[in-house]
C-alpha cells in the first residue's frame, strides 16, 4: 500500500498570519491553507512521483480533500466516475481517518468501496453528460452514502482540523510572518 511506505516529508511552508486569519474564518479555511501549501509545493500535480515526495499524512490529507470536494459536489458517483475511486479506496485511507479520530468516516467510505468494487467499470466508463446523470439514476444505492456524508460533513471537517492543529509539524513548517 502506498501510503504506509512514505517516509519523506516535502518542504511545505504555512505562513504564520495566514495561518491565523484562515483559523479565524473557521475549520474548512484552516484546512484549506495546508491543502493548498502542499500542493504548491508539488505543483499542483498529485502522481505517483510527487505522491513519494509527501508523507503518509500529507497525502491523508490530499486524499480528505479530494473525497471532500468530489462528494460535496457530486457524490461517490462523481469521484468514481472522475477516476479517485481506486485513489480513496484502494489505499489505507479509511484506516487513516481511523487513526486520525474522524469518527464514522471510516465506515462510510468501507461501504462506498464495496459498492465501487461492484458498479465501477460502469461508473468509469467514458460517457456524455447526459449519460453521467443518468449513472445517479442507475446506482441509486450511493444516495444514502452521500447524504450521511453531507450530514456529518462539518463535524468530520472539524476533526480533520483538529488532527491538523495537533500535528502541524507533519504537514508543514511554519514561517514567520
Amino acid at each position: 500500500m502506498l501510503i504506509h511506505i512514505l517516509t519523506t516529508m516535502k518542504e511545505v511552508y504555512v505562513n504564520g498570519a495566514a495561518l491565523r486569519k484562515a483559523a479565524s474564518k473557521g475549520m474548512d479555511a484552516f484546512v484549506k491553507v495546508f491543502v493548498d501549501a502542499i500542493n504548491k509545493a508539488i505543483g499542483g500535480n498529485l502522481n505517483a512521483e510527487t505522491m513519494a515526495e509527501l508523507n503518509a499524512d500529507q497525502v491523508t490529507l490530499l486524499a480528505w480533500n479530494i473525497l471532500h470536494e468530489e462528494l460535496m459536489d457530486g457524490g461517490f458517483v462523481q469521484l468514481i466516475h472522475n477516476g479517485y475511486g481506486g485513489f480513496i479506496f484502494l489505499n489505507p485511507f479509511s484506516k487513516a481517518m481511523t487513526l486520525w479520530q474522524v469518527d464514522g468516516l471510516a465506515p462510510l467510505v468501507n461501504k462506498a468501496h464495496k459498492l465501487y468494487s461492484k458498479y465501477k467499470k460502469d461508473i468509469e466508463a467514458e460517457c456524455s453528460d447526459e449519460e453521467f446523470m443518468a449513472l445517479y439514476e442507475r446506482f441509486p444505492m450511493f444516495d444514502d452514502l452521500d447524504d450521511r456524508f453531507v450530514e456529518n460533513e462539518e463535524r468530520w471537517t472539524a476533526m480533520v482540523a483538529h488532527y491538523l492543529d495537533d500535528h502541524i509539524d507533519r504537514f508543514a513548517t511554519i514561517v514567520a510572518d
